[in-house]
């Protein structure tokens, strides 16, 4: 048995008014296949130019250990120099991926191969954050603190990418005060045996190509896999919902800080009575 996922609609481009009014508006997730072929890194970027332009670069790492209480939030697992992680990256399997390198800060130059598409929503221009990642390596599920609209751009591989909308929450084994499901999960082949709830969550997939931009709305869960080693570029809008940006404030000014908290106050307890209370919290839904 497998994921009850329905393919996200593809277009070849869209207008501003088209994607406001069949995406936007209605909060579903799309991929534009052929929207930024004028834009300088549709043909520049690779793996072998982000060595070149960003070698000497120690960039932050992360694998899929599963959260320990000593861990800050989002503090990385190792360090490596770009061209190391490069080669890495080509030469074998690596579970280490880099996620949230702000490339405006770290190679300003990256900043005159792309522009800020005008999608009919103001994206947030300091924040064009790039992630990497080696064959079969994931992030698990999760969705993000400040419930942006994301747009996704891929460059060179394949990703695999599973959205579920926040309706699915119930299903989903979220652990409370957090932003992520069990991270025991293998979403690319669940146990509904062990995470039988999953056969009731209803959600989206696509395989993403170099060139192609994924939309992903509001509040969206997301898992990725990379099919292939490669890398991704996400500019965001703010939340444009009240409820979503309400819910956006209480996580950034509460309960990221709360956690945290928690974290120093009881250890590892904390971390495994929220995992705990995922699978009780989930159980009525069965």
């Amino acid at each position: 048995m497998q994921l009850d996922l329905q393919d996200i609609p593809r277009v070849k481009t869209i207008t501003k008014e088209d994607f406001i009014k069949n995406y936007f508006k209605p909060q579903k997730p799309v991929v534009i296949e052929r929207f930024i072929e004028d834009w300088p890194a549709y043909s520049k970027w690779s793996l072998d130019y982000m060595k070149e332009v960003a070698g000497d670069k120690t960039v932050p790492l992360y694998d899929d250990r599963p959260v320990d209480y000593k861990d800050g939030f989002n503090e990385a697992h190792a360090k490596m120099k770009m061209s190391d992680y490069v080669d890495l990256l080509k030469r074998e399997p690596t579970k280490f991926r880099i996620f949230l390198w702000n490339i405006l800060k770290e190679v300003p130059q990256l900043q005159k191969d792309f522009s800020y598409p005008d999608f009919g929503l103001r994206l947030m221009k300091g924040l064009p954050m790039l992630f990497f990642g080696g064959r079969d390596s994931y992030t698990f599920m999760h969705y993000d603190i400040d419930l942006a609209n994301i747009f996704h751009f891929h460059f060179e591989g394949k990703k695999q990418v599973i959205l579920f909308d926040q309706k699915q929450n119930k299903y989903l084994y979220k652990v409370p005060h957090s932003l992520i499901t069990r991270e025991d999960i293998d979403f690319a082949n669940p146990d509904f045996e062990k995470w039988p709830a999953l056969k009731h969550a209803k959600g989206w997939v696509c395989n993403l190509n170099h060139g192609e931009v994924l939309y992903m709305p509001e509040g969206y869960w997301h898992y990725m896999r990379y099919l292939t080693p490669g890398f991704s570029m996400s500019l965001r809008a703010i939340a444009r919902n009240p409820k979503n940006l309400g819910k956006a404030l209480y996580n950034i000014f509460l309960m990221r800080n709360y956690d945290n908290l928690m974290r120093r106050i009881k250890g590892q307890k904390w971390i495994d009575w929220k995992n705990e209370k995922a699978i009780t919290n989930t159980k009525p839904y069965v």
